[in-house]
């Protein structure tokens, strides 16, 4: 970053207004900026069709950004640093006129750009078209970030993707999915490929199923009519979950380049057959008479959500990876909202000891947790205290906030648009992967969405369809309920 500090940089947030800017965007900038980890001359540009002043964007935004004691001063220059422009998506001569104000930040200098697309997909369109035609640097890089979703189908993100691609290269491209961004998810290629002992077992001869699991514990929370638009396999499965299969599953890259990490990634796509209605259970949660406060309220009781609604909140599916290393081990993805408690992880079960001596021999498991309270533990047998010889399950237990107390883990959007500034794609999504994540979920997408199966009814607050454990059971998954793990931080 050094080398380009001196060098003016232009952050336009397209859609500034809007909920994504306050809640995610403004507030990362601003921990970016107050950390000294931007270029200096960096300014922030928002764009919207409300007409909103900096007081009003910062009296939004400010809720969400954590201020501290001590960093009023700090926060005024930051929000020095912003300009406002009211403006058209679809009006050409308004993106014109975009392209002057941030001509006059850049003062005829060599000067960076980028632009963050916190937009509808409706606009997805007209806006990069206009950044092409009238907002590139004329004497610097331009780099546009794109929010999912990425299309609803394969032949919508094709042309999205053919679109994109007439208008730049695949290096001015950054298709955010923050999943990649956080740090748990991150840290699978390190455990994998910098670990000798995680080699020669991380493979169908020792692993016998693998579980990646999302779990929210409240409902659409009267945004039901949003959700209802792309369902819960869209939301969360077809990009944050595969992507985590993907690092799970990959070969070593030849290097920790981008390219050679998506690559990998692209070959254990190509790897997965689409998937089908028979491999799921779909699911959709109903009002617990017993609950609290939104705890009564199913999908259907939300005012937003269309009479009758089949659209699923939760969904597991089981995912083959016909390859050398991964022929005939399941991999499960489990996702659903309204369910038990908050949590994602990745659970890797291995196969039996043969020969077991003691009778009594549980599973050997390793949990990467990657949210809340992100840690890694292997659960493992261990002779039970005492003058018995007899075993018991505990836990090797990496927990961070026990390991890393005072040390604190950067939000998932901080990693991603500092890396945009500093031109790394390794954590974005490249078009190819894209193209393969919809090849495997098209068919199952229409198919759900023509014949509309009537998903399996699931009590808020409960852990989702027994239909889906139960499917889990027959592909080699094992849950005794014999262990729990304890988070270490709970007094």
């Amino acid at each position: 970053m050094n080398q380009e500090d001196e060098v003016p940089h232009i952050f336009v947030v397209l859609g500034a207004s809007g909920d994504l800017a306050k809640k995610k965007i403004y507030p990362t900038l601003w921990w970016l900026f107050k950390d000294g980890l931007l270029p200096k001359k960096t300014t922030f540009v928002g764009y919207a069709r409300s007409v909103i002043s900096i007081d009003e964007l910062r009296k939004r935004a400010t809720p969400y950004m954590k201020i501290k004691d001590g960093e009023e001063e700090k926060l005024n220059e930051f929000f020095k640093a912003n300009r406002y422009v009211k403006g058209s998506y679809t009006d050409a001569a308004e993106f014109e006129h975009l392209n002057d104000v941030i001509k006059t930040i850049e003062k005829g200098q060599k000067a960076n750009r980028l632009f963050y697309l916190a937009l509808p997909p409706s606009v997805f369109k007209d806006v990069t078209a206009h950044i092409k035609t009238a907002c590139m640097a004329e004497n610097g890089w331009t780099r546009v970030i794109i929010e999912k979703p990425f299309g609803r189908d394969l032949e919508s993100s094709s042309q999205l993707s053919n679109h994109l691609a007439g208008l730049f290269n695949e290096q001015q491209l950054y298709r955010i999915d923050h999943y990649l961004g956080k740090e748990m998810v991150q840290n699978l290629m390190v455990l994998r490929f910098a670990n000798r002992m995680f080699s020669p077992i991380w493979n169908r001869d020792s692993i016998a199923s693998i579980v990646i699991s999302f779990k929210e514990p409240f409902g659409t929370q009267g945004r039901g009519g949003y959700f209802d638009e792309f369902g819960i396999i869209r939301d969360v499965m077809q990009n944050h979950l595969l992507q985590i299969l993907c690092l799970t599953a990959m070969e070593k890259p030849a290097s920790t380049g981008a390219e050679d990490i998506r690559n990998e990634k692209v070959k254990v796509l190509k790897a997965i057959s689409p998937l089908t209605v028979d491999d799921m259970v779909l699911g959709q949660y109903e009002g617990d008479p017993d609950g609290e406060g939104d705890a009564k309220e199913g999908y259907l009781d939300d005012s937003t959500v269309p009479k009758g609604s089949t659209t699923p909140t939760f969904a597991f599916a089981k995912f083959s990876v016909k390859n050398e290393r991964w022929d005939g081990v399941p991999f499960m993805l489990k996702c659903g909202k309204a369910l038990n408690e908050r949590k994602a992880e990745v659970r890797i079960q291995f196969k039996e000891v043969p020969g077991d001596i003691f009778g009594n021999i549980m599973r050997n498991e390793l949990v990467i947790r990657v949210q809340p309270n992100e840690a890694v533990y292997v659960k493992l047998m261990t002779k039970k205290p005492g003058m018995a010889f007899g075993t018991e399950e505990t836990e090797l237990d990496l927990t961070y906030k026990s390991r890393y107390k005072d040390l604190p883990l950067p939000d998932a959007y901080e990693r991603l648009i500092l890396d945009v500034f500093c031109g790394s794609q390794i954590h974005f999504v490249r078009n190819d992967e894209l193209a393969e994540a919809w090849r495997i979920f098209t068919p199952v997408l229409h198919e759900i969405e023509s014949k509309k199966p009537k998903p399996i009814p699931y009590k808020y607050g409960g852990r989702g369809p027994a239909e889906a454990d139960e499917m889990a059971k027959k592909n080699n998954f094992l849950f005794t309920g014999t262990y729990k793990w304890n988070n270490p931080n709970k007094l």
